[in-house]
């Protein structure tokens, strides 16, 4: 069995799961509602306050869809009822970030700003260098937070660019002089 898909997942209070036919699955809490169709091939019920997700078969495919199949769940649960968040760092000489409405505006070193709308559903704050990506759906967070970081990754001599705040940078010697 899956160690991570025979793992039943616990519905905290104030949020509801309903499997309707072809194993959508629409999840509601107090920060919103997350409906995702997962493979139809697994069975996914609810008992006495948990989800529980079963396979078929033990077919490599079936196998590897259990664990992604609860794990889909479970994020939709968390991400419901806690929210996600990805921090990032604006780190460099003369690059800063700023909210104008519902706009992110990146100075990055480039001769012109770059300007981010906030995609449906998530929410980015400016403190500092730090830039804050709030939402409840865990896919959007990541690649949003992704889609920033891509405007200046960070290079190894400096460490100038946009890291996400949990991130190493690998760096590197510069060059040295001839003698």
């Amino acid at each position: 069995m899956s160690r991570i898909g025979r793992m039943p997942v616990a519905i905290p209070a104030g949020v509801t799961v309903d499997i309707a036919e072809g194993n959508k699955v629409t999840v509601k809490g107090a920060k919103g509602t997350l409906v995702r169709e997962l493979p139809v091939e697994m069975e996914i019920k609810i008992e006495d306050g948990h989800v529980v997700v079963t396979r078929p078969n033990d077919l490599k495919k079936m196998k590897s869809l259990h664990g992604l199949t609860r794990t889909l769940i479970h994020n939709m649960v968390v991400g419901v009822s806690e929210g996600y968040e990805k921090v990032l760092e604006v780190n460099g000489v003369g690059y800063r970030a700023q909210k104008q409405g519902k706009k992110l505006v990146l100075s990055l070193g480039y001769s012109h700003p770059v300007e981010m709308e906030d995609p449906e559903g998530l929410e980015t704050t400016v403190d500092g260098n730090k830039i804050v990506v709030k939402g409840i759906s865990k896919e959007k967070v990541g690649q949003y937070a992704a889609e920033i970081r891509e405007k200046r990754a960070p290079e190894p001599y400096k460490g100038k660019g946009i890291k996400y705040a949990d991130e190493v940078i690998r760096r590197k010697v510069g060059k040295t002089g001839k003698k």
